[in-house]
């Protein structure tokens, strides 16, 4: 079951009147080569900030930084592969040398489906590598930049999921990463002395190619169709029977990081139409 990622219209896009939101800033964004990574790239570079968007994937990632210009920012694209510490450092420098690092959205993910029994341990490893070791990682390169900054503040998000407050079978690396982060975020938090903030964002299912590229698997796992896992599995608990779009999503991390959400410190955006607290 094949899925195509909504246009990413400028009138979607939350703006929000912010002195932080200005082009001297940077806003780093993993992941930025395609669903929500490349939906948060898009609406902080509408935002004014400059966005440093990082990709493993170069194409991907170029096109990211083409539509930037279509919504009327400014990005440059650093391709990396976030399990490699010298990419991180590289991405890191690089990204100080366009302007003031204000802000940080770890977003960049996989997944993969298997039972604990079953789940191969080099794919594990990954997993834990580029989903919570990369964000602590960077996070860990980019707090004494936000701390010499002007005001000695910065934000920084993490990617979460529904999978960071319940656990559904077949997902415990995923499970494992995204509860982590919620962790990973706080810990920052408490750290943070007012002045460096940290929240994750939790969804449900999004339309993004990395959802929609796990129906086959659940599929033959749970022994039901493909249409079933969408409506009775993805869906099933949401009171909102539709997915979210990337750039919803996205608009969530501007508001996060907007002088708004300035007593979210640590805490989480829960966005899931229900599924977490009404099942």
């Amino acid at each position: 079951m094949a899925i195509s990622e909504p246009t990413i219209k400028t009138e979607d896009i939350l703006k929000i009147n912010d002195d932080q939101f200005k082009p001297e800033n940077v806003c780093i964004v993993t992941g930025c080569g395609t669903g929500i990574g490349r939906a948060t790239a898009l609406a902080a570079a509408a935002n004014g900030l400059t966005v440093a968007g990082i990709d493993i994937n170069k194409e991907a990632g170029s096109h990211t930084r083409e539509l930037a210009m279509d919504v009327g920012g400014e990005m440059t694209f650093i391709q990396a592969d976030l399990t490699n510490d010298d990419d991180l450092i590289r991405s890191v420098q690089e990204a100080s040398d366009q302007g003031a690092i204000k802000f940080l959205a770890n977003i960049a993910g996989i997944q993969h489906i298997d039972a604990v029994e079953n789940f191969p341990m080099e794919t594990y490893d990954l997993m834990q590598r580029l989903m919570l070791r990369a964000p602590f990682y960077l996070s860990k390169l980019v707090i004494p930049r936000m701390k010499k900054s002007e005001g000695g503040t910065g934000v920084i998000a993490n990617m979460a999921s529904i999978h960071a407050h319940i656990c559904t079978l077949n997902k415990p690396v995923y499970n494992i990463t995204k509860f982590g982060l919620r962790a990973l975020s706080q810990s920052i938090s408490a750290e943070g002395e007012g002045k460096i903030r940290s929240f994750t964002v939790s969804t449900g299912f999004v339309q993004t190619p990395l959802a929609m590229n796990q129906v086959a698997a659940q599929a033959e796992q749970r022994g039901i169709t493909e249409e079933q896992v969408v409506t009775d599995v993805m869906m099933g608990k949401s009171r909102v029977k539709k997915m979210m779009t990337p750039v919803g999503v996205a608009n969530m991390f501007i508001y996060g990081f907007s002088k708004h959400a300035e007593y979210l410190v640590g805490g989480d955006l829960l966005f899931d139409g229900g599924c977490v607290l009404t099942y």
